[in-house]
Parts: C-alpha cells; sequence; structure tokens
C-alpha cells in the first residue's frame, strides 16, 4: 500500500469541509480489508497484507516540526506502517512572462510571495512502487492518491503484470482511477476512519 499523505490529508478536508483526523492505527489495516475484497474471486486466497507506506513532506516551518515529530513518533511505529519523509523546498518565485523579471509579491495585497513545493514524494512513490514489482515482492498493490502524475507508473505496471487498485475521492483522481485495476471510493468511509 502506498500512501500520497498530503493528497489523501487535503482530499479528505475537501470532502469533509473540515480537517479529517484519520485514525492511523486501523486506517492501512481496513485499506488492505477493502482491497482484499475488491479482488476477491480473481486472486488467490492467500493474500497477506504486508503493510503500507505513508509517503509525506515537510518543511522547517513550527506546524513542520511537529508533523515531522508526529511522523516518526507515532505515525512511523503503527504496526505494518513505514514512514518515508521528504523535505518541502522553497520555489523560486514566478517569473513575468513579459519583462522575465521575479515577480516577489502580490501585485493586489503586497504580500510576499512565499512558495514551496514537494520534492520526492511523487517520484518516492512511483520508484518504490516499480522497485518493489521488480524484486517480485507484491502481485497487488493499492495506491491512495489522486494525483494523475502516477498514471505512467500505473501503465508501466499493468504491462508487467501487476495489478494496481485505486482509493481516493471521485471525482478527483478519475483519470488515474480508470487505468487501475480497481478503485475505492473513500468518501463514504470517512467518518468510521476519524480518530474519536
Amino acid at each position: 500500500m502506498f500512501v500520497d499523505f498530503w493528497n489523501f490529508q487535503l482530499s479528505a478536508n475537501d470532502v469533509l469541509g473540515r480537517s479529517f483526523r484519520p485514525d492511523w492505527s486501523s486506517l492501512s489495516r481496513w485499506l488492505g480489508v477493502e482491497a482484499a475484497a475488491l479482488i476477491s474471486g480473481v486472486a488467490a486466497s492467500e493474500l497477506q497484507f504486508e503493510g503500507s507506506t505513508v509517503y509525506l513532506s515537510v518543511g522547517n516551518g513550527a506546524g513542520d516540526v511537529r508533523l515531522r515529530e508526529w511522523a516518526t513518533r507515532f505515525l512511523d511505529r503503527v504496526a505494518g506502517v513505514t514512514v518515508v519523509l521528504k523535505e518541502r523546498v522553497k520555489k523560486k518565485p514566478p517569473i513575468c512572462q513579459s519583462c522575465h523579471q521575479r515577480v516577489e509579491t502580490c501585485c493586489h495585497c503586497g504580500a510576499a510571495l512565499s512558495l514551496t513545493e514537494e520534492k520526492g514524494v511523487d517520484v518516492a512513490i512511483a520508484t518504490d512502487m516499480i522497485k518493489l514489482a521488480w524484486d517480485d515482492a507484491y502481485d497487488w498493490a493499492m495506491l491512495v492518491s489522486s494525483d494523475r502524475d502516477f498514471i505512467p507508473a500505473v501503465e508501466f505496471l499493468n504491462a508487467k503484470g501487476r495489478k494496481v487498485l485505486h482509493a481516493g475521492f471521485p471525482p478527483r483522481g478519475s483519470q488515474l482511477a480508470t487505468k487501475c485495476w480497481g478503485s475505492l471510493d473513500l468518501r463514504p468511509h470517512l467518518k468510521k476512519l476519524e480518530r474519536s
């Protein structure tokens, strides 16, 4: 199971219209059970949950320090969960297409533009999916993301006989979902997957 943390978290927040607090202690196993139900009758009955990897990016802000501590002190210790942290880096301000100068402040309010971008999360997920398939570590995998950047990796895995299941929030990720073997709509399950 490959979980794109920020894509999952922000999509769930958007669906609920509030901050979603997943119960990470049970989420991965629940996803494993749902994946098995999707493929029942197709795959061998001896399916085995091997765990999930949660990929997330963190920066240097106060909230990021707390997130890093939570990810390494709690989430990485949940049974069956491995955490991959990637550093978020500052992105250069946009460049005007006419004069080719950097746009350092907002032309409306004058605030400084400080953009960040994830570096390496999508690449790490795609690389691990392909590497583990190459190592013959799985026949079936679940990808929890709506990011269509994963389509080439899924198409490659399809061509190599690996099956990827998609878990997401339709209609987000519909292009990715159509490339996957099967899909799980997480929207109706969010309340039971939330910490109380």
